[in-house]
């Protein structure tokens, strides 16, 4: 499923326009991004939790020439699926 379906899904399930399905699910997107950008976490009961998960700074090798590179800690966007979602599929 891409964007344009997931709108197009929004808008049949919640009775709106397709232009405010967008608006919605945009407005959703970027209140998630800026809330886990702040360090917060975004918990939706029984679909799951955005999160930022530290990363630690690493060795790694290039796999072609074999040469050893330091790769530098990061921070990483994380989504724990809550146990309805995870039920929802098996």
């Amino acid at each position: 499923m891409n964007k344009a379906e997931l709108i197009d899904g929004i808008a049949t399930k919640a009775g709106l326009t397709k232009a405010s399905a967008a608006k919605a699910l945009n407005a959703y997107h970027e209140i998630v991004q800026n809330a886990i950008a702040d360090g917060d976490k975004v918990s939706l009961l029984g679909f799951g939790t955005f999160s930022v998960a530290e990363r630690k700074a690493r060795t790694g090798r290039n796999p072609k020439t074999g040469a050893v590179l330091e790769i530098k800690a990061a921070k990483m966007p994380r989504f724990k699926p809550g146990k309805a979602l995870k039920d929802s599929i098996r």
